[in-house]
């Protein structure tokens, strides 16, 4: 039996199924790390002001604790822009440092950090849930800020107003490493 031909056909029905079928692409958070440190940096302890950090605690039930208040996964996002946006200069949520933004001009930045912290037993259903969540907050200040002062949302924007929204509306979000509750 002549199987020559077989070998032929194998590598042509290999070929039309790589080209047929499409390859899924994974997706993840998109974050930006901060540079490695220079060698001869040295380490300097920065004080952050109590009120200037909301604290986002899930635990290993996914319960979400946000500052001290229990909160609902779907009351996340507006507590967030609350504690960002601080509208009505209360002492208790973070301070604001005008900044002279170039291209813009000065205006009132919000030193407000968003300090996350999950259990290793947090699902990770829960921690995407959450980081969605305080994603979507920013983006939603972010949109509001360029529909004030350019008439279109963020993501229609060109790269310099971009830029200049970005620096305008800040997205400082800190993660700690995952700790282990149940062991206490």
């Amino acid at each position: 039996m002549n199987t020559s031909s077989t070998a032929d056909i194998a590598f042509l029905l290999l070929c039309y199924f790589l080209m047929t079928t499409t390859m899924g692409s994974q997706t993840g958070l998109s974050r930006r790390l901060p540079p490695m440190p220079d060698q001869t940096q040295k380490v300097e302890d920065q004080k952050v002001n109590r009120r200037n950090i909301i604290v986002v605690r899930i635990n290993s039930a996914d319960r979400i604790l946000a500052g001290s208040d229990p909160i609902d996964i779907s009351q996340l996002k507006d507590k967030i822009k609350e504690f960002l946006i601080n509208p009505t200069d209360n002492p208790n949520l973070p301070e604001k440092e005008v900044q002279d933004i170039e291209g813009f001009g000065p205006y009132a930045v919000s030193k407000g950090v968003i300090s996350l912290q999950n259990d290793r037993g947090t699902s990770y259903q829960a921690y995407i849930a959450v980081q969605n969540e305080l994603v979507k907050a920013i983006n939603e200040i972010r949109d509001d800020f360029s529909m004030r002062n350019y008439n279109k949302k963020f993501a229609f924007l060109d790269e310099e107003k971009q830029d200049i929204v970005k620096k305008a509306i800040p997205q400082n979000i800190s993660e700690a490493e995952p700790k282990d509750v149940a062991k206490r």
